[in-house]
């Protein structure tokens, strides 16, 4: 048997359509490519009928492998799951509500295996309408928290841009990631003390501290659609407040956790004086929780 060359390894949770179009498009992408690849998707107990669909795919595409959780691992711990299962050289964690654009898959693995300096590697995300999708960043560093929670820091790329070539970052987008297997189990994988967000900024985080870099290559495009899953907008804001204070709980000095804190609780402050003046529900009730959360953390 053929040595496996690639291993994509896709986390799917109620989003049926989107990750069968995803499977789709890793077929499509690799279609006429040498590579010899497998995909694995791990289905976190979905109810909306993805199991069934994602085993009809199975019958038909002979290297799918569907895995059944029987609970909602997360994010992160079910990618581990995956990458353990992976027979792959290297894998590619794909977002399951992401669609691969033309070679993208085959491109970003050329420039990772033609180079060692390359242990992390991200493509050019694109929004659902094909417009430029902020995917990397510099690490979330106190000032570039402040940037993001009060200056609209993405607006002005002080937080998240958009790669216009390649480059080298400190983190990617975990809507697609590949690596060599080896070097994600050096790292241990994900930490699944995270559900879901900030995962990959923590990964990336270690990585650097083992002296392994990041890049992010715009020749090879993927449309990610982007929040899928994640219930509403309420829930994303309190998954980063949570991730936040994950990651400076671990990375952070106390004194940093104490700034970190006090411009959350700030943050949630303005956004439900806000609330209360426009008589926005969302504001009041996502903000309110953002801010017992800090307070109890």
């Amino acid at each position: 048997m053929a040595e496996i060359d690639l291993s994509i390894v896709i986390v799917s949770y109620n989003t049926k359509k989107a990750t069968l179009e995803c499977i789709d498009s890793v077929v499509k992408s690799l279609k006429n490519s040498k590579l010899n690849y497998e995909i694995i998707v791990l289905d976190n107990a979905s109810t909306d009928g993805s199991l069934n669909e994602l085993m009809n795919y199975e019958l038909r595409i002979t290297n799918l492998k569907v895995v059944e959780n029987k609970e909602n691992l997360g994010f992160g711990r079910a990618n581990n799951h995956g990458v353990k299962l992976a027979k792959g050289t290297y894998v590619l964690l794909l977002n399951s509500d992401t669609i691969v654009l033309d070679n993208a898959i085959e491109t970003l693995f050329r420039k990772i295996e033609s180079d060692s300096d390359v242990h992390f590697i991200g493509a050019k995300l694109l929004n659902s309408d094909k417009s430029p999708q902020p995917s990397c960043g510099p690490f979330y560093t106190l000032p570039v928290i402040f940037g993001a929670l009060f200056l609209k820091g993405d607006y002005w790329g002080l937080t998240r841009t958009s790669p216009g070539g390649f480059e080298k970052v400190d983190w990617i987008s975990g809507a697609c990631i590949m690596t060599r297997k080896k070097d994600y189990e050096t790292l241990g994988g994900f930490d699944e003390g995270i559900f879901m967000y900030m995962e990959e900024i923590d990964l990336l985080m270690r990585a650097r501290k083992h002296k392994m870099n990041t890049y992010v290559l715009s020749d090879a495009i993927i449309i990610h659609h982007g929040s899928l899953s994640s219930g509403g907008r309420t829930y994303p804001i309190l998954q980063v407040y949570k991730g936040f204070l994950f990651l400076y709980k671990k990375h952070g000095s106390t004194w940093q956790l104490f700034c970190l804190k006090s411009m959350l609780q700030l943050k949630a402050l303005v956004s439900i004086f806000i609330g209360r003046i426009t008589k926005n529900k969302y504001l009041l009730e996502t903000y309110a929780k953002a801010y017992q959360m800090v307070q109890t953390s």
